[in-house]
């Protein structure tokens, strides 16, 4: 027992130095780090030009209150939202705080409190952020949550098109349930989302928090779909490493967000806004996001090559992929991976996630497909 309280289930190792997706332990030992800290190190551990970035920035201004005018976040605001049809952000914390100006926002803007997400979403652990979570083990042993949430079956159009009603004030989901199993939306699905949110007045929340800044190929994961939505929120990768994330909507919600109507201390803080900027500037350029797709392509069937499909399924968009191990419970597994130097984590009971940095290289996702391969074949003596 230390000072800590003990709400997480913390691995034996201490992390202590790292540069692009390789870490060294305190011991001295070193991994290839395939969670990139849960999809938010985008382009590895300290990265030259995000040091610069953040070195630079520190010995301007550290932070100023949003009372006073920003032009660096209008610059990054504008960098985001730029060919979308998305026009406005708002910068804050984290993925939580993000999801919870979002559903502020679709209540104050539409009137109405109803609000339809799906099961084993994942949308974060503050109030509103956990009761908007499709995953009762989220809810469990905190009393009553705030109320106005349905959860659905994700992928289920007949399901979705018999729950709405004028009631609706929005529909929140993630394009790849990520928590939840690394589950891919569905082309009818989506496609199903899009009609009833068009003729129904319903605004479209889309949570890319982890899929979003290139992670799954696009510079958002909803770019390859249909989907149009009002809100986008994000965080994660946004910083490269850094805490921070935002809100990107629509220009006929600018005027709800009126002020004093939500704020945040720390939200866009200088040297928040100066790092992500820089990884805006590396991962939106088309060269880096096709380069993120071949790299995804070569993964993908790698782990197809290696893995006996009667035992595992990949699945997943872009470098945001998912092995889903049947009715092999990966938990146990995590540890042998970290001891042949592999850093992955879960997805549910079943999936392994696999979130290497977008800039990983070929031989690291070699050496990656190698330890994956070994430990299966120990562990679950499974013939490949």
């Amino acid at each position: 027992m230390n000072a800590l309280f003990n709400n997480y289930s913390r691995r034996p190792i201490s992390l202590v130095e790292g540069k692009g997706t390789i870490v060294k332990d305190s011991n001295g030992k070193s991994y290839l780090d395939f969670t990139s800290g849960i999809a938010v190190l985008c382009l590895g551990h300290s990265h030259p030009l995000l040091v610069k970035a953040l070195q630079e920035q520190s010995e301007k201004i550290w932070h100023t209150s949003n009372l006073f005018d920003s032009p660096s976040q209008v610059k990054l605001a504008e960098t985001l939202v730029k060919d979308q049809h998305l026009s406005h952000a708002f910068f804050c914390n984290s993925g939580a705080e993000a999801n919870e100006a979002a559903i502020k926002m679709a209540r104050k803007h539409t009137g109405k409190n109803h609000i339809i997400t799906f099961e084993n979403s994942f949308h974060g652990r503050t109030f509103g952020a956990m009761s908007a979570t499709g995953q009762e083990k989220i809810h469990k042993g905190f009393g009553p949550l705030v109320d106005k949430f349905t959860y659905l079956p994700f992928n289920d159009v007949e399901s979705l098109k018999q729950s709405i009603d004028d009631s609706v004030a929005a529909i929140m989901l993630e394009v790849v349930q990520g928590e939840g199993g690394v589950n891919p939306i569905s082309e009818d699905f989506a496609a199903a989302i899009h009609e009833i949110c068009s003729n129904n007045d319903i605004l479209l929340i889309i949570d890319e928090v982890q899929t979003g800044i290139g992670r799954t190929g696009t510079r958002f994961a909803f770019e390859q779909t249909e989907l149009k939505p009002d809100l986008v929120t994000m965080a994660k990768g946004l910083g490269g490493g850094f805490p921070i994330a935002g809100v990107l909507g629509t220009s006929e919600l600018y005027d709800t967000f009126s002020p004093g109507s939500h704020g945040t201390t720390y939200g866009g803080n200088p040297l928040g806004v100066a790092v992500s900027q820089t990884v805006l500037d590396i991962v939106f350029e088309d060269s880096f996001l096709e380069e993120i797709n071949e790299k995804a392509n070569y993964l993908v069937n790698k782990l197809k090559e290696t893995l006996p499909e009667e035992q595992f399924t990949v699945r997943g968009k872009g470098l945001l992929i998912g092995i889903d191990c049947g009715n092999i419970e990966v938990a146990p597994y995590i540890g042998e991976f970290e001891d042949n130097g592999l850093l992955l984590c879960g997805a549910g009971p079943n999936v392994l996630r696999l979130l290497p940095p977008l800039n990983v290289s070929y031989e690291e996702i070699d050496q990656a497909v190698d330890i994956l391969k070994n430990v299966l074949v120990k562990q679950v003596n499974v013939q490949i």
